[in-house]
């Protein structure tokens, strides 16, 4: 069987500048869990869910803290401090470009290629999709683990 026989013709995409808030209401609204990145025609990136989820995780502080004897009024103040901080940088999250976090280095696949082919990319690169390029690195489909095994539902 062939990634052709399985693959989905009908890509959804996005673009580099789209936001965030954007891509993630295409992933909610069409139920995928990554998205390909296409500038024209060409593939720039691919965006998953991981990728959305970093968005989430708070950069560390690298502050040394050392206790004071202010340390009763101190620590208040930090923790207010970075609670502000942590509000602010969530509600940016939104607005951030697709092409800032979206995953530039992808895996692609020929619709010629079988889809044991895919199967071990996948399972190789720890992957969950592959976009399927033609001779032009065109994108004419993807391909998912959940299509793999609908495939092999089929036989």
């Amino acid at each position: 069987m062939k990634v052709k026989d399985v693959m989905n013709p009908n890509v959804v995409f996005c673009k580099p500048d789209d936001t965030v808030r954007e891509a993630a209401k295409i992933l909610k609204e069409k139920s995928i869990s990554g998205i390909p990145v296409l500038e024209g025609e060409k593939l720039v990136g691919i965006l998953s869910e991981a990728d959305l989820l970093r968005l989430l995780i708070l950069p560390e502080r690298g502050e040394l803290w050392l206790p004071s004897p202010f340390e009763v009024i101190e620590v208040p103040i930090r923790e207010l401090l970075g609670w502000e901080e942590t509000k602010e940088m969530l509600s940016d999250v939104g607005s951030t470009k697709v092409e800032e976090i979206m995953t530039k280095e992808v895996h692609t696949i020929s619709s010629e290629a079988s889809v044991e082919e895919a199967s071990e990319h996948m399972i190789r690169h720890k992957i969950n999709r592959l976009p399927v390029t033609d001779e032009d690195n065109r994108v004419v489909g993807i391909v998912t683990r959940g299509d793999i095994i609908e495939g092999l539902a089929k036989l």
